[in-house]
């Protein structure tokens, strides 16, 4: 699912007041991690996931989880990620028209 500028931007506003709901410790991605993110990436659709990594790893992590889950990632600073995947069953996120 390709989003616009003006979804994007939606979707980071709606991000800004979220706490993390994944983290990624010292132990990087396992299968409990993986797990975790799908059922928040189900229940919630946008979420924030918190990466405690130096930099570089922090960024092939985050790639990771994102192509592990079939997420979009929305935005990244710091050691927050926030991504966005619909629930094609259940959507809970309004987005704007393009």
């Amino acid at each position: 699912m390709s989003l616009s500028n003006t979804q994007i931007r939606h979707l980071k506003s709606l991000a800004h007041h979220l706490k993390p709901v994944v983290r990624v410790g010292q132990h990087g991605i396992r299968e409990a991690v993986l797990e975790e993110l799908e059922q928040a990436l189900d229940a919630h659709e946008l979420i924030k996931v918190k990466v405690a990594a130096e930099k570089a790893e922090r960024i092939a992590l985050i790639r990771q989880l994102t192509e592990a889950s079939g997420a979009q990632l929305i935005q990244h600073i710091g050691q927050m990620a926030v991504l966005f995947r619909r629930n094609e069953k259940k959507p809970k996120v309004v987005l704007p028209s393009r």
